[in-house]
Order: structure tokens, then sequence, then C-alpha cells
């Protein structure tokens, strides 16, 4: 049995721009349909924003700390 090493944070942070394209398509052909399900619409918006929020944190953590 191999033990994976856990995702690297370049990797995380692929992902979840990947991710986050996939839900800005997604919620843009929402949008297109006049009788949109509003609660899924929501919902799908709320998980972009946190994925763009995670995106954020990650892209953080990738710069290095500089000494002033």
């Amino acid at each position: 049995m191999e033990i994976s090493e856990p995702p690297t944070l370049s990797a995380q942070l692929f992902e979840l721009k990947t991710r986050h394209r996939e839900l800005d398509a997604e919620i843009s052909g929402l949008l297109e349909n006049p009788f949109i399900d509003q609660l899924y619409l929501q919902r799908q918006k709320r998980q972009k924003l946190r994925i763009k929020e995670n995106i954020g944190r990650i892209e953080s953590m990738l710069i290095p700390d500089l000494d002033a």
C-alpha cells in the first residue's frame, strides 16, 4: 500500500483556479437561462467566492517573506 504525499501548494492552487473557472462558466450559463434556480445560483456564487478566498490565501503563502 502506497502512502501518497499531500498535494503541494502549487498543485492545490492549480486545482482551485481550474474549479473557479468552471464555476464562472457554469454561473454564466445559468444567467443566460430566463428561468434560473436562484438558490442554486447563490450556492454556486458562494462556492466561487470561497474558492477565490482560498486562492488568495495560498498565493500569499507562496510569496516568500522578506525581512525589511
